[in-house]
């Protein structure tokens, strides 16, 4: 019998991205990231003018990022123990938008956490992928930090349960609950309870 699926983003959902690459941005590029600014374009200040960045310098920098500085990267509390609950009743695949470049860069990184499931990597909107990913599958659960990506599941998979998660303290105190996902919460020990429920009522 096929399983239930749980599809989970990666940065902080189950690792620690945001507070590193702040550090880093500092530290390498003497820019300064406001991480509990909530509007990401307006975040980010070069310290030698003053001048906020551009969206291109700021997705150059995040891509620096991901080549050279993954290993900065933490694991969030509870992580690793609650997709260990959540595989004993169902399938896990791991949906980070990164380019195909990066697959193996993930799966190491991932693995050196524990943490040892397929990754599937993205651009753009995660509704198409997750609308391909959930075919025929009895019941799926859907988890991101972003809502862009809740709207874009709640469009393309509408029948996936979609959990919004923010394990970044700074950023779950400003951005407010995704409009399209169906709850959120922000500890996975929580929403261990939550996914394994949704699964389990409609396996």
């Amino acid at each position: 019998m096929t399983r239930p699926l749980l599809i989970t983003d990666c940065d902080e959902v189950l690792l620690h991205m945001v507070g590193h690459f702040a550090d880093w941005l500092d530290e390498a590029h003497q820019v300064h990231f406001d991480v509990g600014a909530g509007k990401f374009d307006k975040a980010f200040t070069d310290r030698r003018t003053g001048n906020l960045l551009e969206d291109t310098q700021v997705w150059s920098l995040l891509g620096g990022f991901f080549r050279e500085e993954m290993h900065r990267q933490t694991l969030v509390p509870g992580a690793v123990e609650a997709l260990g609950r959540i595989g004993e009743i169902a399938d896990i695949v791991v949906l980070t938008n990164l380019g195909d470049e990066a697959h193996g860069w993930r799966v190491d990184q991932l693995a050196g956490h524990g943490i040892h499931h397929q990754v599937v990597c993205n651009r753009g909107g995660k509704g198409v992928p997750v609308q391909s990913l959930r075919q025929g599958r009895p019941a799926a659960v859907f988890v991101d930090d972003l809502a862009v990506h809740h709207s874009s599941v709640a469009k393309h998979a509408p029948d996936v349960w979609r959990l919004h998660m923010i394990a970044e303290p700074r950023v779950a105190s400003v951005v407010p609950p995704a409009e399209d996902a169906h709850a959120r919460i922000d500890e996975w020990g929580v929403a261990a309870d939550w996914i394994l429920e949704r699964l389990k009522e409609q396996a």
